[in-house]
């Protein structure tokens, strides 16, 4: 678990422990990205069936001092994303791009 706050929440479905697992080992990478994560929520959903299939959206809100990260995948734009793990994987590819974009720029503030 990592150091700061996790938050996990299910719309639309049961939580899934194994789910959780997966979910909490990304977050434990961001983690290891910057000590100054102060908050994590996760939400994962499936709002809506597309063709018979569940299509898995999931977001991601990542708290730092000064800001707030956001990724919001829409499943509409990636029919992968009827595989959760998939879904998943998506959204932590992406928010790790973002906070690595913060860091760099706040490194990049402090240096003038």
């Amino acid at each position: 678990m990592p150091d700061f706050p996790l938050t996990i929440s299910y719309t639309d479905f049961e939580p899934s422990p194994a789910l959780n697992e997966v979910i909490e080992k990304k977050v434990e990478k961001l983690a290891r990205f910057s000590d100054r994560i102060t908050n994590c929520e996760v939400v994962v959903s499936a709002p809506h069936k597309h063709e018979k299939q569940k299509i898995y959206h999931i977001q991601i809100r990542l708290h730092v001092p000064g800001t707030e990260l956001i990724v919001n995948r829409e499943p509409e734009k990636n029919y992968e994303h009827h595989d959760i793990k998939i879904a998943v994987r998506d959204a932590f590819d992406a928010m790790v791009r973002q906070l690595e974009d913060f860091i760099q720029k706040r490194r990049d503030a402090e240096r003038g």
